[in-house]
């Protein structure tokens, strides 16, 4: 029967490889490790396919151009909506 604390301290351990193993960072041994340790335990293995599509996600994003300034009547607008929620806090002891 395996020590689950060994096993919970690999896995820190292979947390903390997983993006320089996802980037060939890592020599063949250290690789080697990591994909038997991922073979057989389940959380890893799926922490390893979220960290792959954040990381492509990543990848590809490419952020839009940002919103031009508010128009002034759009900026009053928000500005009096705030002050009615302050002032409806205010009057219902928020």
């Amino acid at each position: 029967m395996s020590d689950p604390m060994r096993h919970f301290r690999s896995c820190h351990e292979i947390f903390a490889e997983l993006s320089a193993y996802l980037d060939g960072e890592l020599p063949e041994e250290a690789c080697r490790e990591i994909e038997e340790h991922l073979h057989g335990c389940s959380p890893c293995e799926a922490f390893l396919v979220s960290l792959r599509k954040t990381v492509e996600l990543c990848r590809r994003y490419a952020p839009g151009a940002l919103p031009g300034p508010l128009r002034e009547e759009a900026r009053h607008a928000l500005w009096r909506a705030y002050e009615q929620m302050l002032a409806r806090r205010r009057n219902s002891g928020l």
